[in-house]
């Protein structure tokens, strides 16, 4: 690295007058720009519909982001006016009515002043003692009712369910091979195995990386013509595992799947996890609510879970990021993390008085004001209005079904799980070698069109154009909509294939 290139490492503007601050000088300017901030944003929610779905950057604003680090400051009205110009126009766009992409909500208006009240207060939620620690605490007892799960249970607000079903399985591990493996690692204690179906989300994978266990400690068994777990292989599985000396250790059911969003059998997989001494966790990132809904019945036995993972950014729309992670047994949940030291000392007065310090529970020590944005929902909306938020988008989904069914150029791969479809545009004149890639490249045209956003999979070796109608934005005429799109681009997308 030439010295032109090396980052400059002393200051390179004069040092203010007076003592350094980060508030303004002029209060009132600044009170002026955040009502311009507030009204803006508003006006943005109120007329997102009217605007594409998504916007790829062009290159010239790409560039703004290759630049070095300012060392003089322009004012916060050039910061966000250069928000404005460069990234508010090219954002995701999961705040719009018809993005059905991977699966998350939409955000809500609530939720986003709750964000702007928890970044002024400002408080960290590693514990002490705190209003916004007895909120959090109050949030966690409120999830689980509204999840089904038992009362005392323990709970930990995380960045997402992939961070839930991490810790999930972490108390899993302690709690099953026993308290040393926190001292020792798992050294000795030979192979062990954790079972899911096919269909199980790939975070898990990871968490049986960082966990020690290992990608071929994760046993992904065979599904059901519903894309749900086959229990009878689960338990030959485990069966054969230990007569082959591997210790089954975990099920993972999953209420929801991401492709499909089918619902593994929890009453029978909790049978099974019972005979077996197996921890049954379930991972609810997107089914975990329905308890809320009409269709309660499909999460029977959720109860029974040891741990239970479940994103409040998802079918809860809560802005991002913000998931939850329950576990029946409080004693192992905090066995599994606990580390106090000296400087973390509990009191019995003054701010570390405090008998729940959060820290105690999972990864992070230092934790930002999440459970207000959820809080705040409950309050605002009532949750018998997220269940039948639920209700609409399934009935969303059987509707863009029904529309499939009946058209002569789709094909639906899949039944229809939770408020996932997953179709692929397959006329009789398309040579079947190139209905995969017609399939990815109408994917992307419906994407570039700023119309809908849709996401590919692959179900069965074929690719399908999946839609994930999680959003409360969403509309009967979107759904609509979104055939006549796939209708009118399809075309495009043979050209774009068959040159």
């Amino acid at each position: 690295m030439t010295t032109e290139e090396r980052p400059a490492r002393t200051r390179t503007t004069a040092p203010p007058p007076g003592p350094v601050t980060l508030d303004p000088g002029d209060w009132d300017a600044f009170r002026s720009l955040a009502h311009r901030v507030v009204d803006d944003m508003v006006d943005h929610l109120e007329h997102r519909r009217d605007q594409p779905v998504w916007h790829q950057m062009p290159d010239d604003v790409r560039d703004t982001f290759t630049t070095g680090l300012p060392r003089a400051g322009l004012g916060a009205e050039a910061a966000y006016e250069a928000v404005l110009q460069r990234v508010a126009p090219y954002s995701m766009g999961n705040d719009h009515a018809r993005f059905w992409g991977w699966y998350m909500g939409a955000g809500h208006p609530v939720g986003n002043l709750a964000d702007l009240v928890a970044s002024v207060l400002n408080p960290n939620l590693g514990g002490a003692d705190h209003a916004p620690v007895a909120l959090e605490q109050q949030v966690v007892r409120w999830c689980a009712e509204a999840a089904g799960y038992p009362g005392g249970s323990s709970g930990l607000l995380v960045s997402g369910a992939s961070e839930a079903n991490l810790v999930g399985l972490a108390v899993a591990r302690t709690a099953r091979l026993g308290p040393q493996v926190r001292t020792d690692g798992l050294a000795g204690l030979g192979p062990v195995a954790v079972y899911a179906s096919a269909e199980v989300h790939s975070c898990h994978r990871k968490s049986c990386e960082l966990l020690g266990l290992g990608d071929a400690a994760l046993r992904r068994l065979p599904v059901l013509d519903d894309l749900s777990l086959d229990v009878a292989a689960l338990e030959a599985a485990v069966v054969a595992d230990r007569a082959a000396g591997i210790t089954p250790l975990a099920v993972i059911a999953t209420a929801g799947t991401i492709n499909t969003g089918a619902v593994d059998d929890l009453e029978a997989v909790a049978d099974l996890a019972a005979r077996e001494q197996l921890w049954m966790h379930v991972d609810g990132a997107i089914g975990g609510f329905l308890g809320l809904s009409g269709r309660a019945d499909l999460v029977r036995g959720i109860e029974r879970a040891d741990s239970l993972a479940l994103d409040l950014h998802k079918w809860m729309q809560a802005p991002m990021d913000v998931g939850l992670v329950l576990v029946r047994d409080e004693a192992a949940h905090r066995a599994t993390f606990s580390v106090v030291p000296e400087y973390l000392r509990h009191a019995t007065r003054g701010l570390a008085a405090s008998e729940v310090w959060f820290h105690e529970y999972g990864i992070d020590l230092s934790r930002g004001f999440r459970a207000l944005r959820v809080w705040m929902a409950f309050v605002a909306y009532g949750a018998d209005t997220f269940g039948a938020l639920m209700d609409q988008t399934m009935g969303q989904a059987r509707r863009l079904a029904a529309l499939v069914d009946q058209h002569p150029d789709l094909e639906r791969l899949a039944p229809v799980g939770c408020d996932i479809v997953c179709l692929r545009y397959a006329p009789s004149t398309l040579p079947p070698d190139l209905v995969d890639a017609v399939n990815r490249e109408l994917v992307l045209c419906v994407q570039e069109s700023g119309m809908a956003v849709v996401s590919e999979t692959t179900l069965g070796g074929r690719i399908a154009i999946r839609v994930a109608i999680g959003n409360h934005r969403t509309r009967d005429e979107d759904i609509d909509l979104l055939v006549a799109t796939l209708e009118r681009l399809g075309p495009q997308a043979v050209a774009g294939v068959a040159g």
